[in-house]
Formats: C-alpha cells, sequence, structure tokens
C-alpha cells in the first residue's frame, strides 16, 4: 500500500511525470536547487535471432555513431547489468580463458558497463570507459575444419576488447591477435566494434579466420545473423582489416577463385549458404535497412553492407527500428511481401542502444539506453557513463533460472517492483501479449512518450552536470544518477497505468 500511495503521488494529470521522480530523488542527494533548475529548463515475422544496428557519425544527429542492438535468445533467461570499475594487476598476472588457455594480463584494465546474462557464452555486451561499445550476432560460417590452440577462445573475446580498446579500431585489432592466437570456437559470428568515431564489424570465422570493415561515416549498417560484409580489397587499412591469409586460406579450399568468381566477397565465400539465403536473415536485414535508406532497396540475397540513409538518425530513431515487430505494423513494405520481417519479438531479452558522443565529456557523453524484455512492449531507460551504477534493481541473479522459476515469475500477477527490473518488463510484456492489439498500442505509445521526455532532458541536465563536474564530481554522478532513477520509476509507473486501464 505504501507504494501504491507513493507511486500515485507521481502522477499528474493521469500520466507519470519524469521530472516528479527527478526531483524527489534529487532531495537525497541535496542537489535540489539544480534539478528544480532543470525541470524549469525542460518543458511480421517472428524475429529469431539477434539483430544490430551501426549509425556511421555523419548519419547521425548527435555527430557521432550511434548503435543499437537486439539480444534475442530462448527463454529461460535473466539479464543483470553492472558498472565495472578500473582494475590494476601486478606484474605477470594472467587471464584465464574458459576452455583452458590462458593470456597474459595487462597492467590495468578500463572500467565498462555490462548486459550480462548468466549461462550464455556469445550474448553479453559492452560498453567501456572510452565508448568502445560490443555486442553480437550469430552468423555461422562454412569452415569445418577449425584450427582451435589451447581450446580457443569464445566467451572471452568481448570482455577483453572492453576491457581493454581504448578505440574501437584497436579493439578490432586485438581481437584479430587473439582469434588468430587461439581460434574462435564456434561457428561464425559478427561483433559490433564501435567508439564515438568509428562502426567496425568484425566477422570470425570457426578457427583462425577474421575480416572487419568499417561503416561508413554517412552510412547506416545492420545485421541479421548471416555476414554482410561484400567484396572487399584486402588488405586497405582505412576501411578494411583481416587475417593474412583469409584471401588464401578461401581459394585452398576450393571456396574462391579469383578467375571463376571475381572480387573477393567474403559474405559469399565464407557464410554457410543457408544462413545466408534464410529469408528470415535476408528479410530482416531488408525491413531494417528498408525504414531508413535514401535510396529504394530491392529484397534478395545481394542486400549492400552499408546504406546511405534519407535523414540523420537520432537514438529515437534506432530505437523505433529495433521496436518493428509485426507486419501489420507501418514500417518499410506492404504487409504482404514475402521479405517483410520483425526485427524483435517475445525472445528479444534485452536491447540497448549506445549514444556514443565523443564532443562531450565521457561520464555525460556516453549514455546507454537499456530496454529489458522486447522493445515491442518495453522501455528504453538512459544511464550515463557517469552515474556511479545501475539501480539494484537491473542484478537479477547471479545463475540463469529454471524454466518453471522463469515461467512462474513471468506468468505470476503483475507487481511494479523497482527492486526486480527484469522480471517487471518480463512480466509486463506477458501481461501486454495477453491483453492484445489495443493494449500493445497504447504501450508503445506511452513508451515513445516517455522516451522523448527523457531525451529531451538530456541538453538542460548535462548543461546543469557540467559546472558541478569542476567543482563537485560526486555531485555531479548523484544528479546523472538522480536522472536514471527518476525515469527508471515514472516507467515503473506508466507499466502499473497501462495495464490497470479498463
Amino acid at each position: 500500500m505504501k507504494r501504491q500511495q507513493h507511486w500515485n503521488r507521481g502522477m499528474m494529470g493521469g500520466k507519470p511525470t519524469l521530472l516528479h521522480h527527478s526531483i524527489i530523488l534529487s532531495f537525497q542527494y541535496s542537489i535540489v536547487p539544480v534539478l528544480l533548475a532543470l525541470a524549469l529548463l525542460a518543458t511480421a515475422r517472428p524475429c529469431r535471432a539477434c539483430f544490430s544496428i551501426v549509425v556511421g557519425k555523419n548519419a547521425s544527429t548527435d555527430g557521432c555513431v550511434i548503435v543499437g542492438h537486439n539480444e534475442d535468445d530462448t527463454a529461460p533467461q535473466i539479464v543483470n547489468h553492472h558498472k565495472v570499475p578500473r582494475r590494476n594487476y601486478p606484474p605477470g598476472a594472467t587471464v584465464a580463458l574458459r576452455n583452458g588457455g590462458t593470456l597474459e594480463q595487462v597492467e590495468q584494465t578500463w572500467a565498462y558497463l555490462w548486459s550480462e546474462m548468466p549461462g550464455m557464452l556469445f550474448s553479453d555486451s559492452y560498453l567501456n570507459e572510452w565508448g568502445v561499445t560490443v555486442a553480437s550476432d550469430n552468423c555461422p560460417s562454412r569452415e569445418d575444419k577449425p584450427e582451435l590452440t589451447e581450446g580457443g577462445i569464445g566467451y572471452m573475446l568481448r570482455r577483453l576488447v572492453a576491457e581493454r580498446a581504448r578505440t574501437a579500431r584497436d579493439g578490432v585489432l586485438l581481437a584479430g591477435q587473439l582469434v588468430e592466437r587461439f581460434g574462435y570456437i564456434d561457428s561464425g559470428r559478427t561483433y559490433v566494434i564501435a567508439d564515438p568515431e568509428e562502426g567496425w564489424l568484425f566477422c570470425v570465422v570457426n578457427g583462425k579466420h577474421w575480416l572487419a570493415r568499417r561503416v561508413p561515416d554517412s552510412e547506416v549498417a545492420m545485421v541479421a545473423n548471416t555476414y554482410t560484409v561484400r567484396a572487399v580489397t584486402v588488405p586497405n587499412k582505412a576501411n578494411c582489416l583481416a587475417a593474412a591469409d583469409i584471401v588464401d586460406y578461401a581459394k585452398s579450399r576450393g571456396w574462391y577463385d579469383p578467375q571463376r568468381d571475381g572480387a573477393f566477397d567474403f559474405a559469399r565465400i565464407y557464410a554457410d549458404p543457408k544462413a545466408a539465403s534464410h529469408p528470415n536473415n535476408i528479410g530482416r536485414q531488408w525491413s531494417g535497412l528498408s525504414y531508413i535508406a535514401r535510396d529504394k532497396l530491392e529484397p534478395g540475397p545481394n542486400l549492400p553492407f552499408s546504406v546511405v540513409p534519407k535523414h540523420k538518425l537520432s537514438v529515437l530513431d534506432v530505437m523505433q527500428i529495433l521496436r518493428h515487430d509485426k507486419e501489420s505494423e507501418s514500417g518499410p513494405a506492404p504487409a504482404d511481401s514475402p521479405f517483410v520481417c520483425a526485427l524483435c519479438s517475445g525472445a528479444t531479452q534485452t536491447s540497448f542502444v549506445a549514444q556514443l558522443r565523443g564532443s562531450v565529456p565521457r561520464d555525460l557523453g556516453l549514455v546507454y539506453w537499456v530496454c529489458l524484455a522486447s522493445p515491442r512492449t518495453s522501455f528504453y531507460l538512459p544511464f550515463h557513463f557517469g552515474s556511479a551504477d545501475f539501480p539494484a534493481g537491473f542484478r537479477a541473479g547471479a545463475q540463469r533460472p529454471t524454466a518453471e522459476v522463469y515461467d512462474r515469475r513471468v506468468a505470476a500477477p503483475f507487481t511494479a517492483d523497482p527492486h526486480e527490473a527484469f522480471w517487471t518488463f518480463s512480466n509486463f510484456r506477458d501481461k501486454i501479449d495477453r491483453h492484445g492489439p489495443s493494449r500493445l498500442a497504447t504501450a508503445q505509445a506511452e513508451a515513445q512518450r516517455l522516451e522523448r521526455d527523457a531525451f529531451a532532458l538530456l541538453a538542460p541536465l548535462e548543461v546543469a552536470a557540467r559546472p558541478l563536474y569542476r567543482t563537485d564530481p560526486a555531485a555531479a554522478a548523484r544528479l546523472l544518477e538522480s536522472y536514471s532513477k527518476g525515469v527508471y520509476l515514472t516507467c515503473l509507473e506508466t507499466m502499473r497505468a497501462v495495464l490497470a486501464d479498463k
């Protein structure tokens, strides 16, 4: 009852207000005047796997790279969010890889935000203190004779990039060195490795082969579970990095003959043909690109690596692409097109949009917009890198739950519990799906309203926080934390109100 009364006080005109919670939380941190000033300034088809978006810096409204990612995994799952600080290590320290290999530890590892899915080898995402962002999409390869050393590398690859890379290019080169040293343990994958200046797609093949291509600054790339890097010139250090024998190895296996095949086309040569031709993968990439492409795209297996958008994209635009969920939605193509596909579904356990602004001090410029459960029924919540940590409710547990526990928690009567973010959002998804299209439309409209309000507050918030960083960095961090907690509490109220509406 106390919780209900507290939330009701946050309602104005029947709708939760983001500013209300930001101001209430500010009292706890003794920075009321700052936040009050801030308040015055701020008037298809089901997706069966992950989906990623990389917006080049000149294709975004912020003048920076933006990364969006839907992480799809079969239930039962949980998702935890942490902020891990910098760490120092003594001389001679080592890193233990999961399959038995060891690696020399560096003197210091960077701080990072970590979206963790316990029990999953290839589902975590990272954003480090320099803005280096890492996520991945499963992309099966045709390799059937992989070379592995000391058991190979898999789970730790992205963690090491987050801990050690100061730029995306550094991250690509580090990942390449690790793959060539140990060999990659899975069939294949495309890693998004980005920073405020550059976005790269790092394509790794089972064994010791890899190739990465930079997304052009004025273009947008999307990945849907098959390699998308097409014809490339190797080597090309400005835009394409690769294992030294990436071409010769393909020739030795009979996969590539320059006289027969023409220019080296990485996706055609290295991808598993079934994944490359699967209509769900082709359809999702085409559906996503068609949202924003300046020029009309013909559906089919020969889609471009990236496209010039018809207008510059904001983080809100990227959220809406990731939220695309059904054929009847107003989208890029007629609903009866055989290629139109949803980009998210109930299998999307978490999603994020990383706003990587390098023109603003990193604690302010790096904003990780997190969505738990599927974006089709959920809300993106902003967390600045400079915040002390995620709210405690964003850590659900150290172990992947059993199917019985997952089903019981998700199907239980809805309670908007700030101490259990993952279960609250997953439960809300279950209830919205049961209520049908009308309630889903209401939930999506409310989510977009909340996200627009939160986005509009960014500029005045950062104006207030900048001078604090010079005089009282701890107070600046608390201000950012208060903003995020205010959005979070408003989101919980909004979910309760949507389900209570008859």
